[in-house]
């Protein structure tokens, strides 16, 4: 098998296993017990804050432990909706972040809130420009992704903070793509609330966090216990966040390493289709982007088609995000990049790990032109 859905999930990572398993045999305890065994899931819930705050120029009390990024992104939104409400209801976004801030702002607009989506560039970048002229006496929020989980653009997310500083606006991030991959400065960068989750860089599924800078004043999430200094009630899972934290320290180790191989690979991967392979574009821009990030749009194929047709090649790859998997309607994010319908469903994303080699891109090139060659002369006749 050739696993290239890495931006979907990825294996966990053998440190990752190694550390919770004690937690779900040994040290099981609830963290909330005074007796030994719940202290120790404590400490063990302490030391992974101090870890991650450590990764993105934070304090540990600004790392918030969730069920991963949807939660993080759903509680960055409603609880800045609901806490700032009274000082505006505009909000901005734009028209190609994940599901789960999207929808999550279709909801709020239905409670009253006021969203703006702006446009990207044909590569998937925000215009600054029109961020700057969107910001009203009313905006209480940005939230841009910090990379794109289908064509992997990053967005100048510096600029952006800068913006939103400059104004008095909170800026949320959703960096589920990008954290783990790429090095991040909350403070540097004037991110307010970042989401991350642990299944994209090697660690469980099921966890992640919300970093929530402390100055800004949030009311609690989910009601209950006093977990999470009283923001996010309910027992912690603590092998997952004692597994999230052992997958941060493995991906911060070899980070370096990893990101030039997986660049050498992708551009060696996207250079081949592109030269080998006629009617075909890269979607998303060719040096901004994620390091193993490939989005190739293919004319006159169907994407789903190619896709079943690579799996029984041994090959996994994706159409696009894996929350959309089964949808009619052609990837959103192709369609805000000005792509035709047509040309947005014959789209191929392949997202790849370190784990992959050469060897294995020129099988996925040899295998993609034999499957996009009969796709075509079908179609054909």
């Amino acid at each position: 098998m050739i696993y290239l859905d890495n931006a979907a999930t990825t294996r966990t990572a053998p440190e990752a296993v190694e550390a919770m398993l004690p937690y779900f045999t040994e040290s099981y305890g609830n963290a909330g017990g005074i007796y030994r065994l719940g202290t120790e899931s404590k400490k063990a819930i302490i030391q992974a804050k101090e870890t991650i705050a450590q990764t993105l120029g934070a304090q540990p009390n600004e790392i918030y432990f969730t069920a991963g990024g949807t939660e993080s992104d759903n509680w960055a939104l409603k609880a800045v909706y609901e806490a700032y409400a009274d000082r505006g209801k505009h909000i901005i976004t734009s028209a190609i972040e994940h599901h789960a801030v999207l929808n999550v702002c279709e909801y709020l607009e239905r409670q009253g809130a006021r969203i703006t989506y702006l446009d990207v560039d044909k590569d998937g970048l925000v215009d600054i420009g029109q961020l700057e002229k969107a910001v009203c006496p009313d905006t209480i929020l940005i939230s841009i992704m910090y990379a794109n989980n289908e064509i992997g653009t990053i967005q100048p997310v510096k600029e952006i903070g800068g913006i939103a500083d400059r104004h008095g606006i909170l800026f949320h991030t959703d960096a589920v793509q990008a954290y783990g991959q790429l090095p991040i400065d909350v403070k540097e960068c004037h991110i307010d609330l970042l989401s991350a989750s642990g299944h994209k860089f090697n660690g469980p599924k099921g966890v992640g966090f919300l970093y929530i800078d402390q100055k800004v004043k949030l009311r609690s999430y989910m009601h209950g216990g006093q977990q999470e200094r009283g923001r996010r009630a309910g027992t912690e899972n603590v092998p997952g966040i004692v597994g999230m934290e052992a997958a941060v320290k493995r991906a911060y180790r070899i980070m370096e390493e990893k990101t030039a191989k997986e660049i050498q690979l992708r551009d060696y991967l996207i250079g081949r289709i592109l030269h080998e392979i006629p009617g075909t574009r890269l979607n998303g821009h060719s040096v901004k982007r994620l390091p193993g990030n490939v989005n190739i749009s293919f004319e006159s194929i169907e994407g789903e088609s190619a896709l079943i047709m690579l799996d029984m090649k041994g090959i996994c790859a994706s159409g696009g995000s894996a929350c959309t998997t089964g949808a009619l309607d052609p990837s959103h994010v192709l369609l805000a990049l000005g792509q035709p319908p047509e040309l947005a469903r014959g789209a191929i994303r392949m997202t790849l790990s370190e784990e992959n080699t050469q060897e294995e891109m020129d099988i996925v090139v040899r295998e993609l032109k034999g499957i996009v060659e009969k796709i075509r002369r079908c179609r054909s006749l």
